[in-house]
């Protein structure tokens, strides 16, 4: 994990990442899977929030080579809206729930807009740390069913489909190749902070 906390921008990416943390762990408790919901809801803005940003900045400046940083992030926004249409689909969220998604997904794309439009450098950074977080709930989430095998539920098609899983899968090997894939965004989303620095 990357925890490093050498800057002030570092400082407040990693706060804001702790008090949601101690929220969700609040609100949800071991409830992984609703947790897995309201959260994919977010985890799906600031890629979408960021593609769209550069794309509408490459168009301002007329410049090409953006492209492929475009191409990552609004990847990275469907990458995560696939996660919240399985959870969806596993855990059958409670109309309170499926409300609780649109409050706040409204509050976390304004709030994200803003600090990527004059923070970018901390915005990648705080989600570079979202996703670590999201790789401890879910690894969590893999000891809860070790421990109660009657939770490995069957995967649901959606899942199948989307990661190419054999059609005996379970939800634990649904959780795997999710995990996998905020990795992989924690370590794009701090590489594109760690360009700031390089500039700098």
């Amino acid at each position: 994990m990357k925890k490093q906390l050498d800057t002030f921008s570092d400082r407040i990416a990693y706060g804001i990442t702790r008090s949601l943390r101690l929220l969700a762990d609040t609100f949800f408790s071991k409830r992984y899977g609703h947790r897995a919901v309201v959260l994919e809801t977010v985890a799906a803005v600031p890629g979408m929030v960021s593609g769209m940003w550069i794309h509408l900045k490459s168009l301002r400046q007329a410049k090409t080579g953006y492209g492929p940083k475009i191409r990552t992030l609004l990847g990275e926004a469907e990458n995560e809206r696939m996660h919240l249409m399985t959870f969806i689909e596993i855990a059958q969220p409670t109309k309170l729930e499926r409300n609780l998604i649109l409050f706040a997904q409204f509050l976390f794309w304004h709030f994200y807009f803003v600090l990527f439009v004059f923070a970018p450098r901390t915005a990648h950074r705080m989600i570079g740390y979202f996703e670590e977080e999201a790789v401890i709930s879910y690894t969590q989430y893999l000891e809860q069913i070790d421990e109660n095998p009657h939770l490995n539920i069957a995967a649901p098609k959606i899942a199948i489909d989307y990661w190419n899983l054999p059609v005996d899968a379970r939800l634990r090997d649904v959780i795997i190749a999710v995990r996998a894939d905020e990795q992989g965004h924690s370590e794009v989303n701090h590489a594109y902070a760690d360009e700031f620095d390089a500039l700098a």
